[in-house]
């Protein structure tokens, strides 16, 4: 990619504005009757968990000869697709539009889309350079105020149309929304196959919206718990590649593999700090459960945890000054939070209701300001969040089984796992906004579990 701008900052955490401003530094140079800043006319409460979505219209992006007209369809059902799913907002049927694409030049006749109830409007321009280099140009307008908002103009690879696609959908949920966009994304996940006696995990990685899946082991080892580098496109997983439970590093791209640290027994549950430079993970030695810390550039060792209990799963907080993790050490399966060197450990998870809960594998958001967890009460799972201090815990999922939360980089949605029955066939992967609303089925084409979302791909 290419002559690509990121939109402009994040706003408020707890209430999202449609806000309907200028592009400012964003705007492509598209002359002076754009020029003005458009009112907040707009605006989205989601902290009820209910949100009523913004009436979107999305053209094909229009290829002037029509040698690439293919390819902005294509475009543009990516963008729509992107967007209805966040639920956030409602694309308009293409067959209601009364301008057509390549009548719109360089301003919409407004009266047009306000017929149809729009309140905003995608266009776009696409054509193949000289060597296949796609050139694409789009631009997000505000239709109530008759305004443009924002325009970019970036090439790419031909065979690239998919990511120019979910960057133009990030482009119009930052300006819209406020917060960065999440879908330009992977999603690595345990893929599993066969009967449960000779059950093959293996992990898969795919687009966030499930397209360009492929497999990235082969099934002759399992493989679990696959965690991404915030800093690169690696990651760090446990496999029985050697016959023990251990932690490797791969490299998504490149394929390159190496086992993490010459541990003599079995090393789990492994995650990066947010830096990339350093990996935590279980160590079991002598009956106990520590949690560990390798600094990946020295090699160097260090034990964060001391207690005859099982400490695992393990999680910075975004500014690595803090970790969260699951322990036995009080009796039952809980949730603590300690300094990134072990000290002043505290417990935060204490539950209010009926008979004793459990919570574990919880994750820290990406925003600092909540930890998402698992948790068992009563014969049900349940995916939940909390604050960091334990307070204001919300429980946002429910199932036979609902396990391993996952965090979007922007910290507004989580994916985990669901198995709707015994047979774990069943299992298949579910986001949704961290309100509780919004649940929407992730389609694989096998069994999926433990999910790992990637930051926005450099």
């Amino acid at each position: 990619m290419s002559d690509w701008n990121r939109a402009p900052g994040r706003t408020g955490r707890t209430r999202w504005r449609l806000r309907l401003l200028t592009a400012l530094g964003l705007a492509l140079a598209l002359g002076a009757a754009f020029a003005s800043p458009a009112r907040a006319e707009l605006q989205i409460d989601i902290t009820r968990g209910t949100v009523e979505p913004i009436p979107i219209a999305i053209t094909d992006f229009f290829s002037s000869n029509g040698d690439a007209a293919d390819a902005g369809k294509r475009i543009a059902a990516v963008v729509k697709n992107d967007l209805d799913r966040s639920g956030l907002f409602r694309s308009i049927d293409q067959r209601a539009f009364i301008q057509r694409p390549e009548e719109i030049g360089e301003q919409p006749r407004f009266a047009d889309w306000r017929q149809i109830n729009a309140q905003a409007l995608v266009t776009g321009q696409i054509q193949i350079e000289p060597g296949g280099r796609l050139r694409v140009e789009f631009r997000l307008w505000d239709v109530f105020a008759a305004q443009h908002l924002v325009g970019l103009r970036f090439g790419s690879a031909e065979d690239a149309w998919r990511r120019i696609g979910h960057k133009v959908a990030d482009a119009i949920y930052e300006r819209l929304t406020g917060e960065s966009g999440y879908f330009d994304t992977r999603v690595v996940y345990v893929s599993e196959s066969g009967p449960a006696a000779a059950r093959k995990k293996r992990l898969a990685i795919m687009d966030q919206d499930g397209a360009n899946f492929r497999f990235l082991t082969d099934g002759r080892s399992l493989a679990l718990t696959p965690r991404f580098s915030p800093t690169t496109q690696e990651i760090t997983y446990l496999s029985y590649e050697r016959g023990q439970p251990r932690v490797y590093l791969r490299n998504i791209d490149t394929g390159r593999q190496e086992l993490l640290g010459n541990f003599p027994s079995m090393t789990f549950a492994p995650r990066f700090s947010p830096d990339g430079n350093k990996v935590v993970l279980t160590y079991a030695k002598n009956g106990d459960s520590n949690i560990y810390e390798m600094d990946l550039r020295t090699r160097r060792v260090v034990q964060l945890t001391r207690d005859p209990s099982i400490d695992t799963s393990p999680s910075f907080s975004p500014d690595g000054s803090a970790i969260t993790f699951e322990s036995d050490r009080g009796g039952s399966q809980q949730i603590y939070v300690m300094r990134s060197d072990g000290s002043d450990v505290k417990r935060i998870s204490f539950d209010k209701g009926k008979g004793r809960s459990r919570y574990g594998t919880p994750v820290w958001s990406p925003r600092g300001d909540l930890i998402a967890f698992t948790k068992i009460a009563q014969g049900r799972f349940y995916i939940g969040v909390m604050k960091p201090d334990g307070s204001d815990e919300r429980l946002i999922a429910e199932g036979y089984l609902v396990e391993g939360p996952t965090w979007a980089p922007n910290g507004r949605v989580l994916m985990f796992f669901r198995q709707t029955t015994r047979d774990a066939n069943s299992a298949e992967l579910v986001s949704i906004d961290i309100t509780g609303g919004n649940e929407r089925v992730v389609v694989t084409s096998t069994a999926a579990s433990d999910p790992a979302w990637s930051p926005l791909i450099p």
